[in-house]
C-alpha cells in the first residue's frame, strides 16, 4: 500500500509540474494559443515582431478568455498579454520593466558562466576551489577568504564591482521612475552598434525574450546541480541516467 501511495503521489507531482510548465510556456509562445479576441490572420510574423518592432506584440492575448489588465501597455518590447497575477496593477510598469530587463541580463550572463564551467577552467582555479562549480564554488571562495586565503577574495571582488555598478546606474533608474524620457534598461551602452538605426526594436525584443528564457534556464541549472552536483553540460551528457550523481549524498536523487 505504501508503494502504491508513493507512486500515486509521484504521478500527481509529475502531472502538476507538466501543467505548470505548460502554463509558463504560454507566456513565451502566445501564437500557439488561439485568441477569441483576435480574428485577423497574421502572416510573416517572426518572434512576435510587428512591423519590425514598431508595434511589438500588440493585440496578442496569451491566455484565452482572460484579457490582460489595462495597466499593461501593449506597445512595450516583449508584450504578449500575460499578467495573470496583475502585477502591473500593483507596481509602476517602468519599475517592473527595469527589473525584468536587469534580471534577464544577469541570467544570460549566469547561464553562459554555468555552461562555461563545464567546458573550461582557468589555470590555478583548481588549487583554490578544486573541481567545485556553481553554488559550491561560491561557498568555497567565501570559506577560503574567511580562512585567510588571499586567493579566495576573488568572490569579494565580484561583489564589490557589482555593487559599484548598481550605485553608478541608480541615477538613470531614478530618472525613469520620476517621469524622465529614459526608457527602462537604457544605459546608452552599445559599443558594437547592434541597435543603431532601425535595428533597435528587433534587438530589444530579442533581448527580452532571451532574458526570459535565461531566467528559466538558470533556475533549471541550479535545480539540477542541487539534485545531482552536476553542471548543465554534465547533466545533459548523463541523460537518460539523470539520477547519477557526482558523489553519494549530493542531493535527493543521489540515494538511488
Amino acid at each position: 500500500c505504501d508503494d502504491a501511495a508513493v507512486q500515486g503521489r509521484s504521478a500527481m507531482l509529475r502531472t502538476v509540474l507538466v501543467l505548470g510548465c505548460a502554463a509558463a510556456t504560454s507566456a513565451f509562445a502566445p501564437a500557439a494559443l488561439p485568441s477569441m479576441a483576435r480574428t485577423t490572420a497574421r502572416s510573416g510574423v517572426t518572434m512576435q515582431l510587428y512591423k519590425e518592432g514598431v508595434l511589438q506584440g500588440k493585440g496578442v492575448q496569451a491566455i484565452p478568455f482572460s484579457p490582460p489588465p489595462e495597466t499593461l501597455p501593449s506597445d512595450i518590447p516583449g508584450y504578449c498579454g500575460f499578467d495573470p497575477l496583475g502585477f502591473s496593477t500593483l507596481f509602476n510598469i517602468d519599475w517592473l520593466r527595469e527589473a525584468e530587463i536587469k534580471n534577464g541580463r544577469v541570467a544570460m550572463l549566469a547561464a553562459a558562466g554555468a555552461i562555461a564551467q563545464d567546458l573550461f577552467q582557468f589555470p590555478g582555479v583548481d588549487k583554490v576551489i578544486g573541481k567545485a562549480k556553481m553554488i559550491e564554488a561560491h561557498d568555497k571562495f567565501i570559506a577560503g577568504a574567511h580562512a585567510g586565503d588571499g586567493r579566495s577574495f576573488a568572490m569579494h571582488q565580484i561583489i564589490f564591482w557589482v555593487s559599484l555598478l548598481e550605485i553608478l546606474t541608480f541615477p538613470a533608474i531614478f530618472e525613469t521612475m520620476n517621469g524622465g524620457s529614459r526608457q527602462p534598461g537604457d544605459f546608452k551602452f552599445d559599443p558594437l552598434g547592434l541597435g543603431k538605426g532601425d535595428k533597435m526594436a528587433r534587438k530589444q525584443l530579442e533581448e527580452i525574450k532571451n532574458g526570459r528564457l535565461a531566467m528559466i534556464g538558470v533556475g533549471g541549472m541550479v535545480h539540477h546541480y542541487l539534485l545531482t552536483g552536476k553542471g548543465p553540460i554534465q547533466f545533459l551528457a548523463g541523460i537518460p541516467n539523470y539520477k547519477s550523481c557526482i558523489a553519494p549524498g549530493m542531493g535527493p536523487l543521489c540515494k538511488f
